[in-house]
């Protein structure tokens, strides 16, 4: 597919999209929310690639969230089935995805960041839900999961003022995994090659456990995890022998993910 809102690249294993709407603070139309949704389908369905990193152009912002001036003229508030730029409503993903916020993530483009698995962000980003202040709602999954990382009260206070927190705070909140002062984007590759060291079966059956373990009680996440299809093509697969092996043969295991 030809891009003309993001570019899309690969690394090895390692998948980099990038918003490319500097101009607009990377603030996502109708038709960079398709570009998104396919980019995503393409890192889901291709098996030679295990970890995504999504960033934004410049060095302003990651993501402003839709583009308002774009809903103005035509009040389109749509997204792709998988919801605000083709992800925060793919509950399907278990390959990780790491956000590389380079500046402000406002709304949409923090909720985009909360899909991920992993924030990294820059010294000078900025997170906000700004919604109430536009007459709008964070509808794109901000107001479900970020009471799940920092609890309800310090969620509240940022739904209901739209304040903005610097990548500081976010990480003393709970929901941005490290701060740097140089390249974002050095820091995500650094994330992405440690993931890239571990099994990717054993990375993909992790997230899948962990995420359907939210949804339900203790006991009952403990006995169904074993029949998770993720876990089933762990426990079976070359690599569940491999590990073992590169351990007691004291070398590192050579992954080829089934």
């Amino acid at each position: 597919m030809d891009y003309r809102f993001i570019e899309v690249k690969h690394e090895g294993r390692l998948t980099i999209i990038t918003l490319q709407r500097p101009e607009a603070h990377n603030a996502l139309n109708y038709a960079a929310h398709e570009e998104l949704q396919q980019a995503f389908d393409d890192f889901a369905g291709d098996a030679e690639q295990w970890v995504a990193i999504v960033t934004g152009s410049g060095s302003k912002a990651f993501c402003a969230g839709h583009d308002l001036k774009q809903q103005a003229s035509d009040a389109n508030l749509g997204t792709p089935p998988c919801g605000f730029g083709g992800l925060t409503s793919r509950f399907d993903l278990h390959k990780p995805v790491i956000a590389a916020v380079n500046g402000v993530a406002m709304g949409g483009g923090f909720e985009l960041a909360l899909a991920c698995d992993i924030i990294i962000a820059s010294h000078n980003a900025a997170f906000a839900l700004p919604e109430a202040k536009v007459g709008l709602a964070a509808l794109a999954g901000g107001m479900q999961r970020l009471p799940g990382l920092i609890g309800l009260k310090r969620s509240m206070g940022m739904l209901l003022t739209g304040r903005r927190v610097s990548a500081v705070e976010g990480a003393a909140l709970g929901f941005v995994n490290e701060v740097v002062d140089g390249d974002v984007m050095i820091a995500a590759r650094r994330w992405a090659a440690d993931i890239l060291a571990c099994s990717p079966l054993s990375v993909r059956a992790t997230k899948a456990a962990v995420m359907r373990g939210l949804e339900v009680p203790l006991s009952q996440a403990l006995h169904e995890q074993w029949d998770y299809p993720e876990v089933q093509a762990m426990l079976r697969s070359e690599d569940a022998i491999e590990g073992p092996k590169a351990f007691a043969e004291k070398r590192s295991p050579q992954w080829v993910g089934h």
